[in-house]
């Protein structure tokens, strides 16, 4: 078999030492080490624009190889410089991703081919670590490539005068969808305020919203706009499509009850327990919870069960990721964290468990699978409630075939009830993911379909296990459905005991000084109602009776403003303002256990 064949649909037939202008010799070297030799349509289109100095706005579907089709111009632009070789604070590119991951990824992938160049010293700038620590690193090694988030980069552009920007080549700002998505416009703005203008700049997004717009007028001069999109083949009309997805991936959707989910994702993980899969929930309170007690259920004992998301430590973020990516089965459980740029080896299967609050998402985290032209497969389960997505996404291009439930599916709800009733941190993690999520529900930005007040909180607490719903303003004001929940009966709810000897002794010292301040504020109050024999000071207020629909009045006042004080928290906690401990003590969720 001839070994320069391209056999890859994803690929073109243009080789990188094809490209014009010619690539140096020694990153054609360092790309034929690293088995890379044709280039995707992304790369073949983008390295000769930015190797020729033009601005790139690029808009690619996720999994084409943007990495590499901004990593290699970058390294031919700096090896021409006239500052090359630069002296050793001397910054000469800069590259901006969201993500702590997807910034360690593309500084990896950028190693081999920086390292052809003398005396280039790249710098990687993540949150997760001291801040200190780096400001030594570039004080005593130096710096000419920063590769990092918005919020590190900016931090150490204040920090330290030594950095010299006056000579930068290139600005990349990759995945700047996801960059505005996130709150980073100020930094960004700020760190693009800091370079000269003088430079080559490239802006790469799956997705071209109205901000990247804006980004694009203010940090690129006469871009040229590259655009590449898949071509997938729909099963059900076997006619080709523009689609916004690879063109190797098979799409589903699988419509079932609240209460029947669980018990369908541990169908489908038992099915694929030699595969690869990345499972996606709403809220970082749902991957904790979920990763925890699927481990208890004994069909999945030899499942390796990974979690991670954004309110993880950065080490624990590492652990998980490098763990999975050398794992050659499992199922890693995520929020979007894991959504956007990460390129992890070989995931067969990506199942959305809960569709993203911003519809922009979907094909990013079906994106996981299915890159640079292998086969995946991607299934969303949707509530009966929300089959209007199936149209919604039909609209956006991204086509999804109908699956049926399993029928031969094991109800796992009463095994995790009675992991909640051994173990106590089991019903507060599904306590607080089942609060999570409805709260989440609200912000979802297809409310027209994710319609917040129809959702059957009975069901939807039956399929998290719950042993009771809990009490929440949502469910007092809203009166959501409760039909379909079966509470446990003759189980003493504030018996059940951690199995963590040590959170238990917490709790029942906990419980003491909560006891104690019940006491104290009934004494306290007894005094109050010794002064006028009513309770209160006003002989006239405390004799007037109220009516019902009085009372309903002010019942219904006092929910409505309970709900924009928990709305009010949770943006905070969005924006970073708060931390989940005091979103918890300002939400009573602490209440709830």
């Amino acid at each position: 078999m001839d070994s320069s064949a391209n056999t890859n649909k994803a690929l073109t037939e243009t080789r990188f030492s094809d490209l014009e202008p010619p690539l140096s010799g020694d990153i054609i070297e360092a790309l034929s080490q690293s088995n890379f030799e044709f280039c995707t349509p992304v790369q073949a289109a983008t390295i000769p624009l930015l190797c020729r100095y033009k601005d790139v706005a690029v808009d690619a579907a996720t999994g084409s190889g943007k990495t590499l089709a901004f990593v290699l111009p970058l390294v031919e632009i700096l090896r021409k410089s006239t500052s090359y070789p630069p002296k050793p604070h001397q910054v000469m590119g800069v590259i901006i991703s969201p993500t702590r991951e997807l910034s360690t990824q593309i500084y990896n992938v950028a190693q081999p081919f920086v390292s052809t160049l003398a005396n280039v010293n790249s710098v990687l700038l993540v949150g997760g670590r001291e801040v200190r620590a780096d400001v030594k690193i570039i004080e005593e090694e130096g710096c000419n490539l920063l590769i990092g988030t918005p919020g590190r980069l900016s931090d150490i552009m204040e920090r330290l005068e030594i950095l010299d920007f006056r000579n930068l080549e290139i600005l990349i700002l990759d995945e700047a969808d996801r960059l505005l998505e996130m709150g980073f416009q100020k930094q960004v703005n700020y760190i693009i305020s800091r370079l000269p203008k003088q430079r080559r700049t490239g802006l790469f997004s799956a997705t071209q919203t109205e901000g990247v717009e804006e980004l694009a007028k203010a940090g690129l001069r006469n871009p040229v706009r590259v655009e590449v999109r898949a071509e997938s083949k729909s099963e059900s009309s076997q006619q080709l499509t523009n689609s916004r997805t690879p063109s190797g991936l098979h799409l589903e959707y699988m419509e079932c009850e609240a209460d029947k989910k669980s018990s369908q994702l541990v169908d489908l993980l038992i099915k694929n327990s030699n595969k690869k899969l990345m499972v996606f929930f709403m809220t970082c309170a749902s991957v904790d919870y979920w990763g925890f007690v699927l481990s208890k259920i004994p069909t999945l004992k030899s499942i390796s069960l990974i979690p991670i998301h954004g309110d993880m430590k950065q080490n624990a973020r590492d652990k998980a990721l490098a763990s999975f990516t050398k794992a050659s089965s499992g199922a890693l459980l995520c929020t979007d964290v894991a959504a956007r740029g990460l390129d992890i080896p070989g995931i067969d299967y990506v199942v959305q468990y809960d569709p993203p609050q911003d519809p922009n998402m979907f094909n990013h985290r079906a994106g996981r699978t299915a890159r640079l032209g292998r086969q995946g497969r991607a299934i969303v389960f949707l509530l009966p409630r929300e089959e209007a997505y199936v149209e919604f996404m039909r609209i956006r291009r991204v086509p999804l075939e109908e699956r049926k439930c399993s029928e031969d599916a094991s109800d796992v709800i009463p095994i995790i009830r009675s992991a909640a009733m051994k173990d106590r941190a089991v019903l507060e993690k599904g306590l607080k993911a089942f609060v999570s999520f409805v709260r989440a529900y609200k912000e979802h930005h297809c409310s027209f379909i994710f319609r917040w007040k129809e959702l059957e909180i009975g069901k939807l607490a039956m399929g998290y296990g719950l042993l009771y719903l809990p009490s929440m303003s949502e469910i007092k004001q809203h009166r959501l459905s409760s039909e379909g929940f079966t509470p446990v009966e003759g189980v003493k709810f504030e018996d059940i005991r951690f199995t963590d000897k040590s959170r238990e002794k917490q709790r029942q010292q906990n419980v003491k000084a909560r006891k104690e301040k019940r006491q104290e504020e009934k004494r306290e109050k007894g005094k109050r109602k010794r002064v006028d024999g009513t309770g209160t000071n006003d002989p006239k207020k405390a004799s007037r009776k109220l009516t019902g629909k009085q009372r309903q009045t002010i019942q219904t006042a006092e929910d409505e403003e309970e709900m924009d004080r928990d709305y009010r928290s949770l943006i905070k906690l969005k924006k970073g303002l708060i931390k989940e401990d005091e979103y918890a003590r300002l939400t009573g969720e602490d209440d709830l256990f």
